[in-house]
């Protein structure tokens, strides 16, 4: 970096208050927060799942076991395991299971299929697999066939809980399959863990698969350093109080799930409600059951959730702080939540690479809006966080220019599992190459303007589909937005946007076109609308531009 650069003076350490600039001194790896966290709340409840509960003690004794069999079965130091579950305490047993010995977790999306789950489970070298009964049933025991796999374990998710909320839990058990043994009749015998597994800060924790919205994905190493720091950084900053709840909406597979969810309340000695997967009736019901302290998900759960019949103000009351990431947060709706609810969204920043987040809104301030684009600010980074704006060639760009941002910090992996091409390529000096087009204002504020793949050249000019978007958000009967360039025979490209209507809405492509014009410049609004029920996402709610762009389209 270079010396006098106005980023490494680090502008934003102004917003942060002492807790928040404060060293931490994290565990040395997840198991390690844990055990403290056992140490001194033993009899807290650890997992809450529907009307089950389990306290740290128990959490203890069965992933111990878990931990006992896999070891028994042959995993070692550094063997991998794949996670296929959904959000119940099944995944938090395999998930402390599996690092007990030693291994690392590789978590995989219960929304992938055989040629997705293939690949990972073949990159990685997956010994063991722990996923759904079902999912062993419908196609996982094809797909492990000709995989590295070698011990299975199945998981029936009506087990430690007896609800069964059809909304969610709409499946009947099956029997044990011969193959495989199960979660929780394994967790139940009673083994010890292995004693000679301690794990250091730079063991590999997770082997965490990007998306794929864009390619391939590939296996992002996060460390166990990598994870304690973030989940410390939370808990010492976040001013959520000792034990508190964390609703589970973010999948735990994902890596906001995992560090802001999982690792935040362990290092919080907290309790982790579960409600299997999002459905926004049953998460409504879970925080009026629990009454979280804390959640995070991105802004189309909180738009499903703002949109139920049966919302009210009461529901988040119980909230310290709710937080927002893994897909953009629009203004717009930040302020109608508010008006209707009552908690600030706070935003975040992150990617799978940096562990979740590498900036985000400190408690009890609220992130700016630039007045030229509308963009909100979606934070700041931490003390020990380094954030800077690069230009194409390198070199970085004054505060309030446009470039590509790049982290550095405590938060960044040492790069992906088995592609030293692409680690040499995004992680240039162990220096994150996000891929995301950003600015940051002279008092340390960041601005995510979009992905550098998504802009949009409609006759020569730039056009951002987050510009486009957030003024969508801005129209009453705009539920879900997403802006893609698609060809034009006269323009190279145009802009095209995708939207869901709130419910009994009649508004049209047209309404929404003269919306957009009055509002942006005449390269920028929609030459088409298209309105859809629902837009693609992926599990963790991000909406996918990429399955819009290949939409069939009239090339005008």
């Amino acid at each position: 970096m270079p010396v006098g650069s106005p980023y490494t003076a680090k502008p934003w350490l102004a917003r942060l208050n002492d807790a928040q600039r404060a060293p931490v001194h994290p565990a040395p790896s997840v198991p390690d927060a844990f055990r403290a966290a056992v140490a001194r709340a033993p009899e807290h409840i650890a997992l809450a799942y529907f009307d089950g509960r389990l306290t740290y003690r128990e959490t203890d004794a069965l992933s111990d076991s878990v931990a006992g069999h896999l070891a028994a079965r042959g995993v070692a130091r550094g063997d991998r395991v794949a996670i296929l579950l959904q959000n119940t305490p099944h995944f938090v047993l395999a998930l402390l299971g599996a690092w007990k010995t030693g291994a690392t977790v590789v978590p995989v999306n219960p929304m992938y299929r055989t040629a997705e789950v293939r690949h990972v489970l073949a990159d990685a070298g997956v010994t063991a697999l722990i996923c759904s009964d079902r999912a062993w049933e419908t196609y996982l025991r094809d797909t492990a066939a000709d995989s590295p796999v070698r011990v299975v374990l199945t998981a029936c998710q009506l087990d430690l809980q007896t609800r069964n909320d059809t909304r969610v839990l709409d499946f009947a058990r099956l029997p044990v399959a011969d193959d495989a043994d199960d979660l929780i009749a394994v967790a139940r015998q009673g083994l010890p863990a292995p004693a000679d597994r301690a794990l250091a800060p730079s063991d590999v924790a997770l082997i965490s698969y990007t998306s794929g919205t864009s390619g391939t994905p590939k296996g992002a190493m996060n460390t166990h350093g990598n994870i304690t720091y973030n989940a410390e950084r939370q808990r010492t900053g976040s001013g959520i109080p000792e034990r508190a709840c964390y609703f589970a909406m973010a999948p735990l597979f994902h890596i906001t799930g995992m560090v802001a969810q999982v690792a935040a309340c362990i290092a919080n000695a907290g309790t982790l409600a579960l409600a299997y997967r999002f459905e926004a009736g049953v998460v409504l019901d879970a925080f009026a059951e629990h009454r979280p302290a804390y959640t995070v998900g991105p802004s189309t759960a909180f738009m499903a959730l703002a949109a139920h019949p049966s919302v009210s103000r009461a529901h988040f009351d119980s909230f310290a702080m709710i937080s927002s990431g893994g897909a953009p947060l629009p203004p717009a709706l930040v302020e109608k939540f508010r008006a209707s609810f009552g908690p600030y969204l706070h935003n975040g920043y992150g990617l799978t690479e940096c562990t979740a987040p590498c900036a985000s809104v400190p408690p009890g301030q609220e992130a700016p809006v630039d007045p030229v684009s509308g963009t909100l600010a979606v934070g700041v980074p931490g003390p020990e966080t380094v954030v800077r704006i690069l230009d194409d060639l390198g070199e970085e760009v004054p505060f309030g220019e446009h470039g590509e941002i790049v982290v550095r910090g405590p938060q960044v992996v040492p790069g992906y599992w088995q592609r030293p091409d692409a680690t040499a390529e995004a992680f240039p000096d162990g220096e994150l190459r996000t891929g995301d087009i950003g600015f940051m204002d002279p008092a340390g504020w960041l601005y995510v303007v979009d992905r550098k793949k998504d802009m949009i050249n409609a006759s020569g000019f730039k056009v951002w589909p987050r510009e486009v978007e957030d003024v969508l958000y801005t129209h009453p009967a705009v539920r879900e937005a997403a802006v893609v360039g698609v060809p034009d025979s006269y323009r190279g490209e145009t802009v095209k946007a995708y939207v869901s209507l709130r419910p009994g809405s009649d508004t049209g492509p047209d309404d929404l076109t003269a919306y957009c014009r009055e509002r942006l410049a005449a390269y920028k609004y929609p030459r088409e609308v298209e309105v859809l029920e629902e837009l693609p996402k992926t599990t963790s709610g991000k909406i996918l531009r990429r399955e819009l762009r290949s939409r069939p389209t009239d090339s005008k």
